[in-house]
């Protein structure tokens, strides 16, 4: 993060500083004594998304494109969209630790695109055409169901656990129903299938208005990755119409693919490597060096 330009250090820091205090909050409204602190999650939470979105501007303005050329830029979009998703939830599901959860879910993705921060690059041409557009929103509406999806998964499992355990107190009013967290995961999982199903199609387009050959995608770390998780979507929302798959299993397997896809998002990028960036390197030419898919 502190290869960034000064104000954007300063705002993107604010931010993640926001988020943190919000996760804090998180935790103290958990308590019996500090259930008032929970107030202060959703302010926390918008003020957060909104100097996100200043720094983005900031780029825009600075490369004169849409600001999804590195994986900083997309990482950045995805905590914007998890906050919104966050912010809309909360005014239907009010039970603290589905709150909680998910900002500390937003706060780990922050403190994920810190680390891989850099300065904004030139974006290609390829980065402004409609197959990108379309593959970077798909993406990124993908991660934001997925995450959806993965929070209700964790706080299933915590909520079964505490029953099996009869500390019902412990999750009573505190955690959405049993019921719901398995509709809502369910509902996660469906959306992020679709998306990711739209996701790789468009991305397939891109690629091949960039020339790449089919051999292409198949050595690409991230492309198959990410196709990875969509078939292990795509085989839970099977077993789970076809074969009942146990709610435990299905919880267990959103939270595998939503680490997967994190990792496909970055980890590929920092110990794999991918053809699959789309900014111009310094002089104007046309080589790949930044990375637009989440």
């Amino acid at each position: 993060m502190f290869d960034l330009p000064l104000h954007e250090i300063i705002i993107f820091g604010s931010a993640a500083a926001a988020y943190l205090a919000a996760a804090i909050m998180g935790v103290l409204q958990l308590t019996t004594a500090g259930r008032r602190y929970g107030r202060f999650l959703m302010p926390l939470v918008a003020l957060a998304a909104v100097l996100e979105a200043v720094v983005l501007i900031f780029r825009a303005v600075a490369i004169k494109a849409i600001p999804l050329t590195g994986t900083f830029e997309s990482l950045t979009v995805l905590t914007i969209v998890f906050a919104l998703v966050y912010l809309f939830l909360s005014i239907a599901i009010q039970h603290i630790w589905f709150g909680s959860m998910m900002v500390w879910v937003i706060l780990g993705v922050v403190i994920l695109a810190g680390t891989i921060a850099e300065p904004a690059s030139a974006a290609n041409y390829a980065a402004s055409t409609p197959w990108a557009i379309a593959h970077a929103v798909a993406m990124i509406l993908d991660g934001a169901a997925l995450m959806l999806a993965t929070t209700s998964a964790a706080l299933y499992l915590f909520s079964r656990r505490k029953l099996k355990q009869k500390k019902v107190l412990a999750v009573l009013g505190k955690v959405p129903n049993i019921q719901k967290l398995e509709r809502i995961n369910i509902f996660g999982l469906k959306s992020a299938f679709v998306l990711m199903a739209f996701g790789l199609a468009t991305g397939i387009g891109l690629s091949i208005s960039l020339g790449k050959t089919p051999r292409d995608w198949l050595t690409d770390s991230k492309i198959v990755l990410t196709a990875g998780v969509w078939l292990l979507l795509g085989l839970t929302l099977a077993l789970w119409r076809t074969a009942k798959l146990k709610e435990k299993t299905i919880a267990y397997a959103t939270i595998i693919a939503f680490i997967l896809i994190l990792f496909a998002a970055v980890g590929t990028l920092m110990f794999c490597g991918t053809w699959h960036d789309f900014s111009s390197a310094a002089g104007g030419d046309t080589q790949i060096t930044g990375n637009i898919e989440i």
